[in-house]
């Protein structure tokens, strides 16, 4: 029992052998390529709603890039996609929103067929919808229809909160059908969402390299990370990787991430600092174990391969670990309250897991108000430290 609870971290971080990716879709990422990626953005009109003058002549010039239906019609505003496969994507999109299948607000990810040297693509696409007139409040609604294309719809589902968020930055830039910030401002920003979206955790592997491990730790264990001496893009990166890589989330108890921040918030341990004045940055404060040394390899082999998609993949299956492995000990703990066996078997697990600080640490948050766990947590917690000084 306590073997298959230990398995070895190889059989966790080797997601090639995961469901998640298709060995087809591992093998397209196998060498180091640079991923095509396409936007485009429609004009979604609602059959009932009234245009002005201006809008109306916009419409007329847009006629042969129109599709039409009896309650709504989808015209051009920018695409990236070759002139014969943007036709084929507003007609996959046209029969989405015939069958209600776009709703306003939230992204919505699969695989189109289009003309393209990839022919199969993942693609994100968004209704981003317009308030509607106080005059109007029941005409048929405008806005906006957002879509990105590129890598595979299981690689962008990955992606989706990131994705979602960075379509809601563009609302604001997006006051009128005529769009006469095209250049200046909605196209610059299309045209970043893969860089924007996808790559900034290839970019934080790519700047720390082998001490990804700090990182990962620190995520695990609330600790405050500070970026100095860098610009704000980095900045965001890290701070964006150390919220993908935490358990926010993946508790089984609602109250776990706050009784936890609240304890690491009341500890004196110091901030993770990564200054990049220096190439590569120097990180101080730097604390590790075991456990997250065991993912460095993974990370830095699907960097070298360019391959976003399968970085997020790892980072997954790093917190499932996780997670997983903190269930366990949860349960020893609760065990150990009535057999001293139990008891063996938690120092066993702390002992041959390699996140044993990591894990007491979050089980000790959770278990603050159970005084008999609280025990058996203080007798681990001593085990570990004699472990370490040995």
């Amino acid at each position: 029992m306590f073997s298959s609870q230990t398995s070895s971290f190889q059989d966790s971080i080797d997601v090639e052998e995961k469901d998640e990716f298709d060995s087809e879709d591992i093998a397209g990422y196998s060498q180091k390529i640079q991923l095509d990626c396409y936007y485009t953005i429609y004009l979604y009109q609602g059959t009932r709603s009234e245009a002005c003058g201006e809008s109306v002549a916009w419409n007329q010039s847009r006629a042969d890039s129109t599709t039409s239906h009896d309650d709504f019609s989808l015209t051009l505003i920018d695409s990236s996609l070759p002139s014969e496969a943007e036709p084929e994507l507003r007609t996959y999109i046209s029969r989405r929103l015939s069958k209600g299948a776009l709703l306003g607000g939230m992204g919505n990810i699969a695989t189109v067929d289009l003309s393209l040297p990839e022919q199969a693509v993942g693609c994100y696409c968004c209704l981003l919808e317009q308030e509607r007139s106080p005059e109007q409040p029941d005409a048929d609604g405008n806005g906006y229809v957002i879509c990105f294309m590129g890598g595979s719809e299981k690689g962008l589902n990955l992606f989706r909160l990131e994705l979602d968020k960075y379509v809601q930055g563009l609302q604001s830039s997006l006051q009128t059908p005529e769009l006469q910030n095209l250049e200046t401002e909605v196209r610059p920003y299309l045209s970043r969402w893969y860089e924007e979206s996808v790559m900034h955790i290839h970019r934080v592997v790519q700047l720390v390299q082998s001490n990804i491990s700090f990182l990962l730790h620190a995520a695990l264990s609330h600790t405050h990370v500070e970026v100095i001496n860098s610009d704000e893009r980095t900045k965001a990166d890290v701070s964006r990787f150390i919220k993908a890589a935490s358990l926010q989330g993946l508790s089984q108890q609602d109250t776990t991430t706050a009784s936890l921040c609240k304890a690491m918030s009341e500890d004196t341990q110091s901030d993770l600092t990564v200054d990049c004045s220096t190439s590569p940055p120097t990180l101080t404060n730097t604390v590790s174990n075991r456990f997250c040394d065991g993912w460095i390899q993974a990370f830095l082999n699907a960097a070298e391969r360019c391959n976003p998609f399968l970085l997020r993949q790892i980072l997954e299956n790093f917190k499932l670990k996780a997670i997983h492995d903190m269930n366990s000990l949860k349960r020893f703990v609760r065990q150990a309250e009535m057999s001293h066996y139990a008891l063996f078997r938690c120092c066993q697990f702390l002992r041959g897991c390699g996140n044993g600080d990591v894990l007491l640490q979050n089980v000790r948050a959770e278990h603050s108000d159970l005084p008999e766990a609280c025990n058996i947590i203080a007798v681990l917690d001593e085990f570990l430290g004699e472990q370490a000084e040995a």
